[in-house]
């Protein structure tokens, strides 16, 4: 059974870190592409970041590109959103995705909230 499971959101102050990790299950992570994106409310989603199967590309949305570092461990099947400097406009359900040709996974989401 397919699954991407994420974990570490919480509730951060602004300037703060979290790390975000997202669990790949029911098949072979190596092979996607994963990204991170996020919806906040009133807004639409967004493409946060993304990294390519042997982490040779990498792609980062402006608005966080310098805070936020996207990496992948292979042989733990899984991806991490490492995000620092934090602000309240970060705050967002962030998702995990992996997609390669066809095949499209989600994850449920985990939240992100951002506020002194």
């Amino acid at each position: 059974q397919v699954q991407l499971v994420e974990s570490g959101g919480g509730l951060v102050q602004p300037g703060g870190s979290l790390r975000l990790s997202c669990a790949a299950s029911g098949f072979t992570a190596y092979y996607y592409v994963m990204s991170w994106y996020r919806l906040a409310p009133g807004k639409e989603r967004e493409l946060v970041a993304s990294i390519s199967g042997n982490s040779g590309s990498r792609y980062y949305a402006v608005s966080v590109k310098g805070r936020f570092t996207i990496s992948r461990d292979n042989a733990k099947n899984t991806a991490y959103l490492q995000m620092n400097s934090l602000k309240p406009e970060d705050t967002a359900i962030y998702y995990c995705n992996a997609q390669r040709a066809s095949n499209n996974y989600w994850g449920q989401g985990t939240q992100v909230t951002v506020s002194s």
